[in-house]
This record gives structure tokens, C-alpha cells and sequence, in this order.
């Protein structure tokens, strides 16, 4: 079974193929998702929040590998979608193919998967950008304590074509394939 991208490629999610993955997709796919499954005021996509994690790696003075990773840590949710914290927790076999994908995306585009201390900062930089974004669109302080935010995040409606070419572009300065 398979899903169809928006290049065309049949993409079997249970059983992930490297060459099957392909940046466009990802970049499309993430410019159309909502974050916070719509629940914001406003449309804010899975691609602006992982460009944003990407320019905080960055900020952090981050290598390029995890700056990467941090651009690519939701890239599986352009083949599966994302389920919400709370109910992904309970649902112990989509985290495994979720696992899988990601684990996929991370070996096509970074070699190999990220270290233990890469985990940590691309972990780290997600749950900053959750913070600032609950905390922009909500009202919400999702932990106790603010974290440290390095870059200026920005939260707009933006293009989606916009997105998906600045999404693309860093991915390309990160990787020299501009």
C-alpha cells in the first residue's frame, strides 16, 4: 500500500525507500499542514516551524548537520500527517512507523541518524519553538520556565509557495545543493 506525493511517487509508509523521499515532497507537503492540528488563530504550517527550528540551530552556532535535522525533524508527518501529543503517546504502533520514516529521512539526508547530543539539541530546539509559538498564538506557557530563544521567530500567515521555496532554499544552504 502506498500513498501518491505531489511528485508523483508512490511512497510506501510502512516500509520507507530512501530514493522514495524526495525534498520537494517534504517541503510541499509540510507548507500545507497546520501546526497545532488548526487550532491557532491563524494558519501557521509545519514548514514555518521547522524553518524556524532550523534558524534556531543556526543562531545556537549548531553545526549545519543539526541545523539539518532540525529542518527535517517533522518530516515525517508529510507522509503520515501528525497526530496530536497527547493521543500519539497512547498509540504505541504509529510511533513505530513514524520511527521508521523519520529514521528514513534522517539516513536520506544526513547519512546516518542524528547522535545522542544531536537528539538533545534538535529535541531541545522543537520544544523552544512550541513554547513561543503556544505562547504567540495562545496565550499558552507550555513549561514553567521560557526557554532561551536565539533567533527572531516570525508568526504570520505566509504564501504557501513562499514557504515551501524558503523551506528549499535553507535546505539547500545546509546541504550546498543550492
Amino acid at each position: 500500500m502506498y500513498i501518491t506525493t505531489n511528485h508523483k511517487i508512490h511512497f510506501t509508509p510502512l516500509e520507507p525507500k530512501q530514493e522514495q523521499i524526495i525534498i520537494e515532497d517534504i517541503a510541499h507537503a509540510q507548507s500545507l499542514m497546520t501546526r497545532a492540528n488548526g487550532h491557532f488563530p491563524e494558519f501557521y504550517s509545519v514548514a514555518q516551524h521547522s524553518i524556524a527550528c532550523a534558524r534556531e540551530a543556526i543562531a545556537r552556532g549548531y553545526t549545519k548537520r543539526v541545523a539539518l535535522a532540525c529542518l527535517l525533524h517533522d518530516g515525517s508527518e508529510a507522509y503520515l500527517s501528525d497526530i496530536t501529543r497527547p493521543v500519539k503517546q497512547v498509540l504505541s504502533e504509529y510511533r513505530e512507523i513514524e520511527k521508521r520514516v523519520q529514521d528514513a529521512i534522517y539516513i536520506r539526508f544526513l547519512g546516518e541518524l542524528p547522535t545522542q547530543e544531536e537528539s538533545r539539541q534538535i529535541d531541545d530546539i522543537d520544544n523552544t519553538c512550541l513554547y513561543y509559538e503556544f505562547d504567540h498564538y495562545m496565550g499558552e506557557k507550555l513549561f514553567p520556565e521560557k526557554p532561551t530563544c536565539e533567533s527572531q521567530m516570525i508568526f504570520r500567515f505566509r504564501p504557501f509557495k513562499e514557504v515551501e521555496r524558503e523551506f528549499l532554499e535553507l535546505f539547500g544552504e545546509l546541504t550546498g545543493e543550492e
